[in-house]
């Protein structure tokens, strides 16, 4: 009788100089600028390419926000002689449409083809660390010179009783929603859940915002918040500060009620949780790779390396002292310094580039650097510079006049922080991070020359007021005296 044998096969190894796990912002910008200097390069990802920000995130986010935009110009063109001033016709089947066609339009840029046409070698399954230098995936074990953890993070869904008693949305499935809500309940004051709530409100729900802190948008300066918070509230959107949250119970026909801890109920239709977001690690095997991690996410030191000095994190899913707020702009900026380390042994501090923030409300709210509050407490004395949107003639012609900028510098000059709230607050930024990245003083924002009318003029009005109480120098006023005698 002739034996039969099974040839058993050795997984294939693979030796790149750089294994990439995660396929969102972070990690397709690591792998992209990697594969541009020619270094060979792995790219894990177990879900969608192009992560958080491209397919839940920034991209369907703005993409609602801008149809909602259109809706709230159309009720108010009547202003500006256009129009009656009626509600418009809101289809939310074609407002879903238009957001998942953003979607479409921009997924080919973060394709498994477009990297595979880079180089890069794109393997579809979940990553998992069997030693410290080794990643299993897909069949494939990867023994990389260096390794990039950009795993991303999920909603953090608060312990609340009764969430598992009724449907809810988080900002990883309300993109799905193709109907308008009747009332619209969010629960979570920050950027995501007021950015939404404007936005379903402007295509007509009814939209109540529940939030336990005292105001909206905590981690903002709160002068700056409240400009948010009046628009939020003359739009009619419905603003409960400081309620905490008791449980949740089911209502007939897929309602629920949300009973706060004081023993008031708040009825609706759909559930929004934006309680912020947390780092994905789980799955990873950390332990094994001798990577560090605590509850917020994997920790790293300032040149972004983890307790294993060949394995990076990035991203969403870094925590402790590292993390960066969860930007897609941070991600990137991290990205590009990974490079620098791994590829050229350059030294890299993440902490030294000033990261703005946007919170994309109408108007937006913008910061970068310090708040008065931060610069107080680090400083024995500071200036505060404020300039209205309400001074500045295209806001006017605009009819954009709501918000204003607040600069905090020191006696001399030196720019500590800067945060905006206003019409394209966003892009206003810009000069004032720029400032702080180069360590410039005020005065040479107020010497730059700025176009006629625009709204970057708002700078340079915040940066003047630095220069006023110079006017009123006695020694400046006898120069002046002086020249006037000499004719």
């Amino acid at each position: 009788m002739k034996k039969t044998y099974k040839l058993s096969r050795e997984p294939e190894v693979l030796r790149p100089d750089l294994c990439i796990i995660g396929a969102g912002s972070a990690g397709l910008s690591v792998a992209a600028i990697a594969a541009s200097f020619g270094a060979s390069v792995v790219l894990v990802e177990k879900s969608r390419m192009g992560g958080e920000c491209l397919n839940v995130g920034c991209v369907p986010s703005k993409a609602l926000i801008a149809a909602a935009q259109q809706a709230h110009a159309f009720r108010h063109a009547e202003r500006f002689g256009i129009g009656s001033g009626d509600d418009p016709a809101v289809d939310f089947a074609k407002v879903h449409r238009h957001v998942k066609g953003v979607i479409a339009a921009i997924a080919p840029m973060d394709s498994v083809e477009r990297y595979t046409a880079m180089g890069v070698q794109v393997i579809q399954a979940e990553a998992s660390f069997t030693d410290g230098r080794t990643v299993t995936a897909g069949g494939k074990t990867i023994q990389a010179r260096r390794f990039v953890i950009a795993s991303g993070s999920r909603p953090a869904v608060p312990p609340i009783p009764g969430f598992d008693q009724v449907s809810y949305f988080t900002n990883d499935t309300i993109f799905d929603l193709a109907e308008k809500p009747e009332h619209l309940v969010v629960i979570g004051g920050g950027a995501i859940g007021v950015e939404l709530a404007q936005a379903y409100r402007r295509l007509g729900a009814r939209v109540t915002v529940l939030e336990a802190g005292e105001r909206i948008l905590s981690r903002e300066d709160p002068e700056m918040a409240a400009v948010v918070e009046r628009a939020l509230r003359r739009e009619g959107v419905a603003l409960r500060v400081g309620s905490a949250i008791a449980r949740i119970e089911p209502r007939p026909d897929s309602r629920f009620a949300v009973v706060l801890e004081e023993g008031e109920s708040v009825e609706g239709s759909h559930l929004l949780v934006a309680t912020g977001r947390q780092a994905v690690t789980e799955g990873l095997g950390l332990e094994a790779a001798g990577v560090e991690s605590d509850p917020t996410g994997i920790l790293v030191g300032r040149d972004l390396k983890t307790s294993n000095a060949r394995i990076y994190a990035i991203g969403d899913c870094v925590g402790g002292d590292g993390a960066m707020g969860r930007f897609t702009h941070a991600a990137n900026h991290q990205a590009g310094l990974v490079i620098r380390n791994a590829l050229f042994r350059l030294p890299i501090r993440w902490s030294r580039a000033p990261i703005p923030r946007v919170t994309y409300t109408d108007p937006e709210l913008a910061a970068v650097g310090l708040t008065e509050e931060e610069a107080k407490a680090a400083h024995k004395a500071i200036r505060i510079l404020r300039w209205s949107f309400a001074d500045n003639d295209r806001a006017r012609a605009e009819g954009a006049t709501e918000g204003h900028v607040k600069a905090v510098v020191t006696p001399r000059g030196r720019i500590l922080g800067c945060a905006i709230a206003g019409r394209h607050a966003g892009e206003l930024i810009m000069p004032w991070v720029m400032a702080l990245s180069k360590g410039s003083k005020v005065s040479e924002l107020a010497g730059l020359v700025y176009p006629y009318p625009t709204l970057s003029e708002v700078t340079k009005g915040a940066a003047v007021e630095f220069l006023k109480p110079s006017t009123q120098n006695p020694w400046l006023r006898r120069l002046i005296g002086l020249v006037r005698r000499l004719g």
